[in-house]
């Protein structure tokens, strides 16, 4: 995302969505990313912008990122973009019989056999990381995600938004969650991604922490914490100092102060633009509620402890929206007075809330979030699609109709 110059809370956003490129036929993995991006731009390179959304390159050959181009708060827009740039994508990859794929795991990729990294521009980064966490498992080229970028101006504007970010973060697997299924297998999770995601870099613990953020509010907090520290432990594998602390750094939620924004990094890729949209507009709205105090104080929020939510978060990745949270300090700050509560309640009673309180941004995403309330995450959904055949052909039938899903923006429904 690039930011010409630094806008305030929620000006506008920017928005990754990752995708797989598979074989029409039999779903392998296809490493042609930078052929496709060849095809737009006359030669090898790393992004193609296209009005309102970008093309980009990722760390593994068989996975494209459409980012919106600038900071964006059409989301209607925006939706549309993504929805068509995947049209065009699909009609140019029929070259190669191949096609665009949702969801945040492929199910029967060998990331070992089948794995080819980005060999162009950038690539010195790539080589770097992958001697140090050999980038060939799934935790690394098995990883699809959605990425939300919200701005802010100053040390103020970032205390409030990293507070409301930390409290959000947890209980995510349970509107996103999409990856049950690697080599073929139920995992016993609904959300495997995150598993990888929190454990890919445990060479140097303080890359990702406890994934949910420390309770740092101000940048030179932050930079003197975490930045430093990474710095300080990175430094003994990268003897040449290529790698960036602030690329590095892969907890739940990123600051940025070169640019002034955080990025969550927590949430799966859904089936289709719509579906990431309608997420990213209930997250957006719960933060702003925190951020302008409906539900606690600012003061309440930053108080707020980090292992306790980091353990909730670990068992959210493991049962998604029936996961029991029976933690009074967590419930209060969503205004939930008594427990348990199941996590996907919590986002029904915020949904809720903020619908009665006269929020007028989520009343046109009734039909994709009843969904997701109602028929589970993506992750629940495949599951019952596959009514306990794991076979090689019921996953690639379900795994066609997400590709189908995709390719005409709706929502997969078993």
């Amino acid at each position: 995302m690039t930011q010409p110059s630094r806008i305030h809370l929620f000006q506008g956003y920017g928005i990754e969505l990752e995708y797989m490129l598979v074989d029409k036929d039999t779903l392998a993995v296809k490493p042609v990313t930078d052929e496709l991006l060849k095809h737009e731009l006359g030669e090898y390179g790393s992004d193609f912008e296209n009005g309102i959304v970008t093309w980009s390159n990722e760390l593994v050959l068989h996975v494209i990122e459409l980012k919106s181009t600038e900071p964006e708060s059409n989301f209607n827009a925006l939706e549309n973009g993504f929805a068509e740039n995947v049209k065009r994508i699909n009609a140019i990859l029929d070259k190669w019989n191949a096609m665009l794929m949702p969801t945040a795991a492929h199910p029967f990729m060998d990331p070992l056999k089948e794995t080819k990294l980005w060999p162009h521009d950038n690539n010195e980064v790539y080589q770097i990381y992958d001697k140090i966490f050999n980038t060939q498992g799934h935790g690394w080229s098995n990883l699809q995600s959605t990425h939300l970028n919200l701005p802010f101006y100053d040390d103020e504007e970032f205390a409030k938004l990293h507070a409301a970010v930390r409290i959000v973060l947890p209980i995510l697997p349970a509107l996103c969650a999409s990856s049950p299924i690697l080599d073929g297998k139920l995992t016993g999770m609904v959300d495997t991604r995150l598993k990888y995601y929190k454990t890919n870099q445990a060479r140097i613990p303080s890359i990702t922490g406890k994934v949910i953020p420390e309770a740092l509010f101000s940048k030179r907090n932050y930079l003197n914490s975490i930045y430093e520290k990474i710095k300080a432990d990175i430094a003994p594998f990268d003897p040449d100092h290529v790698l960036n602390p602030i690329w590095v750094n892969s907890r739940g939620a990123i600051p940025r102060f070169d640019r002034g924004s955080i990025e969550i990094r927590l949430m799966d890729i859904q089936e289709c633009p719509s579906a990431d949209m309608a997420i990213i507009s209930l997250v957006i709205e719960t933060i702003k509620a925190f951020v302008s105090e409906k539900f606690i104080s600012l003061d309440e929020q930053m108080k707020m402890k980090t292992d306790p939510m980091a353990l909730l978060f670990e068992k959210c990745m493991v049962t998604g929206q029936q996961t029991q949270v029976n933690m009074p300090e967590y419930l209060a700050a969503f205004g939930i007075k008594n427990g348990p509560v199941s996590a996907i309640d919590i986002w029904k009673k915020v949904m809720d809330k903020l619908t009665k309180s006269g929020n007028t941004s989520l009343q046109n995403l009734n039909r994709e979030l009843s969904v997701i309330f109602n028929e589970g995450t993506l992750s629940d959904r495949i599951v019952k699609s596959l009514a306990g055949d794991l076979s090689e052909k019921a996953i690639k039938t379900t795994y066609l109709r997400l590709c189908g899903c995709l390719e005409q923006n709706k929502m997969f429904i078993p």
